[in-house]
Formats: C-alpha cells, structure tokens, sequence
C-alpha cells in the first residue's frame, strides 16, 4: 500500500480509499448492499491490506452504513489507526448550523467514535449563506469533533467562495474535495481540479471506475447491483456509445500490461495528481484488485490513448439548486 497526507494536514491515508455506500441495510437505500457481517469481512481484507482511508455518509442506507463500518473498525482496529470520513447535506436543514450540529452527534454516534478525522459537505446548500455554514463547520474543528474539513461535488466558483469565505475570516478551509471524476466523466478538470491543485487540496474522486464500466470488457454485467443501480445507469448509460470507445481502450492497456481494467483506471488517477480514489467493493476481491494497480505504471503515451476519444459530458455531480427534501438518490434513471 502507498501513502500520502491529506490536503495540508499531518493525516496520513492510504491512496486508496474504502467507499463505504456499499455497507448497510439492504432496500433502505440500495439493494445490492452488505450487511453488518459481510460489511466487516471487506473492512478487515481492506485493513490487511494496509488501507486506512474509509468514506461514508450519514444518509447511506439510513444511517446503517455509519453503524456497520464503525461497528466494524471497533473489533477490528484501534481507532487512531483509521481515517474515517462523513458527510452531511441530504438531510433535514442541509448546512444550516443547527443541521450540521444536529448530524455531526448523529454521525459520531452511529459510528462509535467520538470524533471524525474528515467531515465533508455533500453537496452545495443554495438556500444557506456560505458564511453560516463555514462558522459551523469551523466550530467542529475547533471543539475537537471534527480534525479536518472536505468538500463534495460542486462547481469551482462555489468551492473557491468557501475558501475565501474560510479565509477571510480565519476558519478552518477546506483540505479535500470528494468528485465525480474517471476517464468517462472529466468535465471537473475545466476548473474545479486545478483550483483544487492550486489550493492544496487533496483530490478523493467518487465513482472511479464508473460505477463498473471501466473495470469490464462489456458495459453491463450480471450482478444484482448492475441489474438494480438506477443511479449508475443516469450517470452512464445516456453516453454509452460513445464511452465503450474509451472502455476499450483500458482493455487494450490492461492486455498489454497483463493488468485488468480497473488497475489501468485507477494508475490513471494516480497519474492525474488524485490523491485517493474511493472503491465501492461488495466483495474482498475488488479490493485486492485494487490494490494491485500500484504496480501498472501508465506512460505519457497511454494517457493521451486513454483521453482522447473523451467527448464533453452533461454535469453529474454538482446541482443547480437543492433537490426536494428527502431525494438522496440524484442522476437516478427513473425507467425501471
């Protein structure tokens, strides 16, 4: 396993990182989720593979998937061993103080521990001035529940309004951003990625293999979760035609370094500047896989082969506005 620091801070992570939407109650959230006992056989195959890095939510699986992984690092590992990372916003209030207030004790509570290493905000809040939330988060910070601040999907110029917002009046900034970003969704590196490199802020992308497409030589495949993921199909399967062409391409790399495809994927996020890519695993294998790519080293050529069939994309990830209350599942293909 590889290592690195987060954003500014002294908090040492793996550079792989466990996505924890995976773990929780089946149907109340996802149907093709782990429970309590499976939860822990990833978690411990992760931890023997010297990954430290685990990223959840406080609305995954209703809260479930808080309760299995710390549940989970309580039998398995002393807490300062880990990083873990939440994140608040799909829930009542967004980013108001008393929200995020309220969801920091909810969170901790779930998870068993009595602070998070990274608290990081979901989405943007368009009906909470900026400043309130910043304080908020900052008094986290300062009260010892929270030891550093990350970000989620959003646009640049709101992401750099935080920071000067964080800057200007002496709260903790930002120091991660957790977006959407793989070789079929590069629409951040316009402008969110380079001011997030020009901040020092450390990259942590979700969905780095598309959820499955850049880790197989077919776009479908016969799983329950591919079978049942509306989510991963709206982000996706719109672009289909036109993404199988750069899909092929990791399966051509992947024969010719006798890798597979999800190792090709994630050396490119390597060789992007991404600090942690977050895997999604419902099996312990995906993770040994994954774990494998640090081996796959990509030359300048193979990037340029992997990127330039790239077409630009609609935006998935940020919003324009704050869903209804209760919609936790965005981008979600409503045909099935």
């Amino acid at each position: 396993m590889e290592y690195t620091t987060l954003g500014t801070t002294d908090i040492r992570i793996s550079k792989l990182c466990v996505g924890a939407m995976s773990f929780g109650q089946a149907g109340t959230m996802h149907d093709w989720t782990l429970d309590a006992a499976q939860s822990q056989a990833v978690i411990a195959h992760a931890l023997d593979l010297g990954i430290n890095f685990f990223d959840t939510a406080n609305v995954y699986s209703a809260g479930t998937s808080e309760q299995y992984l710390g549940a989970a690092i309580r039998q398995l590992v002393p807490r300062d061993q880990v990083v873990l990372a939440s994140k608040v916003y799909f829930n009542p209030g967004r980013l108001s103080r008393a929200a995020i207030n309220r969801e920091i004790d909810g969170t901790l509570k779930r998870l068993g521990t009595d602070y998070l290493d990274l608290y990081i905000i979901h989405r943007f809040d368009y009906e909470t001035p900026i400043e309130e939330t910043m304080e908020a988060l900052n008094d986290l910070v300062v009260a010892g529940k929270v030891r550093a601040l990350g970000a989620s999907a959003m646009y640049g110029y709101q992401f750099y309004n935080m920071q000067l917002a964080a800057r200007d009046h002496g709260w903790a900034p930002f120091v991660a951003m957790e977006n959407h970003y793989n070789l079929l969704y590069r629409e951040d590196e316009r402008e969110l990625i380079p001011l997030c490199q020009q901040l020092g802020v450390s990259l942590m992308p979700y969905s780095p293999l598309a959820s499955g497409r850049l880790a197989r030589p077919h776009w479908d495949a016969n799983t329950k979760r591919s079978q049942t993921d509306r989510v991963a199909a709206g982000k996706y399967d719109h672009t289909k035609e036109a993404d199988l062409r750069i899909a092929q391409r990791v399966h051509e790399l992947a024969t010719k370094y006798d890798a597979t495809m999800a190792q090709v994927s994630l050396a490119w996020q390597w060789a992007k500047g991404v600090a942690a890519p977050i895997v999604g695993a419902t099996k312990a294998k995906y993770l040994t896989d994954a774990a494998g790519a640090f081996a796959v080293q990509l030359t300048p050529d193979d990037i340029t082969y992997l990127e330039e069939a790239y077409l630009p994309h609609k935006v998935v990830g940020a919003i324009d506005h704050n869903p209804a209350d209760g919609v936790v599942l965005l981008d979600a293909d409503k045909k099935a």
